[in-house]
């Protein structure tokens, strides 16, 4: 329940509208899970990582068809140009509380607005479900967008792929 008593919802819109500038945000298919992955790895790639940093990450950064189809989870592509341009996951962790669990866009969009479209979206996703509180576990290099996008760095946490190195965490409010 909310503080008005109402059950927050579970009901995600089904694609939101294309915008003026031909982008269109929506649920990613389970088909796309491999494309996802790939996306992933070549977008963590863009800070100049080594392959083998890349292939320990390899397997934290890949999605499969369980994921996709989780109740507790919830995936969403940035469409432009009928290409896939990045995406991000959403984790339900309480009521009220939402982790980020991937926001990724492809190297060559990097720069160009399309990663603020999506943590919009993740903020918007997450409040409308009831979340008050979203949570990010962040790559070092994006600690100047996810602070710009309102997050408030908290601390650290371990790395899932590389034992010993600590990201940084940020909270963003959402009331």
């Amino acid at each position: 329940m909310n503080e008005n008593g109402a059950r927050p919802s579970n009901r995600l819109p089904r694609a939101w509208p294309f915008s003026p500038d031909g982008h269109r945000t929506r649920p990613a298919r389970v088909v796309e899970a491999q494309l996802l992955s790939e996306l992933a790895l070549r977008s963590k790639g863009h800070w100049g990582y080594s392959p083998e940093f890349l292939e320990a990450c390899r397997a934290e950064l890949s999605y499969g068809e369980e994921q996709l189809l989780s109740e507790r989870m919830r995936f969403f592509v940035l469409d432009s140009a009928r290409r896939i341009v990045g995406f991000y996951a959403l984790a339900r962790e309480s009521a009220t509380e939402f982790e980020l669990e991937a926001l990724f866009v492809e190297p060559a969009c990097i720069g160009r607005g399309f990663g603020r479209l999506l943590i919009e979206h993740a903020k918007s996703v997450a409040s409308s479900m009831g979340g008050t509180k979203l949570v990010i576990q962040g790559d070092p290099n994006a600690e100047r967008f996810y602070v710009a996008a309102g997050g408030v760095l908290t601390g650290t946490r371990e790395s899932g792929s590389i034992p010993g190195r600590f990201l940084p965490t940020f909270c963003v409010d959402l009331t």
